[in-house]
């Protein structure tokens, strides 16, 4: 038998609580199911949140309650594969960083978890405040050490 040209441990899947998130979270927990991995979702917050967050118009507490609905959701896809789900939150944005963006955000946390996948959604441009990631999939598929599946 031969070896499997994909060796992944942790499949990293970028979620903003989309519907097209949704998708990348069943991706993600397929590709973890068929190479023996656990999969990471990394909610990745827009800039009018984190900028609510650091301005204190928002409590961090409210937020982590909010996105916990979600990966809820991803937590349950995970369990209908048996594959096992950790999940994290990580600032799209800063008002301290200029370097800092979605793209930036998740090539880093791919980085501290030493992510051996990525399967990040690539969402239509329709300019919704909680779509975080409609336009990080390319710059994710351009520098990403990782293999990635945009979906």
């Amino acid at each position: 038998m031969s070896e499997s040209p994909v060796d992944a441990n942790t499949v990293l899947v970028p979620v903003d609580g989309s519907d097209e998130s949704v998708t990348a979270i069943e991706y993600g927990v397929a590709i973890a199911d068929k190479y023996g991995a656990d999969v990471h979702a990394l909610y990745v917050l827009g800039e009018e949140v984190t900028r609510a967050i650091e301005t204190g118009a928002v409590e961090e507490d409210d937020v982590v309650v909010d996105t916990e609905s979600f990966i809820d959701t991803a937590r349950g896809i995970a369990e209908d594969y048996d594959v096992a789900l950790s999940n994290s939150i990580a600032y799209g944005f800063s008002t301290r960083r200029k370097t800092q963006h979605p793209g930036s955000a998740v090539l880093d946390s791919a980085d501290e978890l030493d992510a051996d996948f990525i399967v990040i959604p690539r969402e239509p441009l329709t300019g919704e405040p909680g779509e975080v990631l409609e336009k990080t999939a390319e710059y994710v598929l351009l520098y990403a050490s990782q293999p990635v599946l945009s979906v």
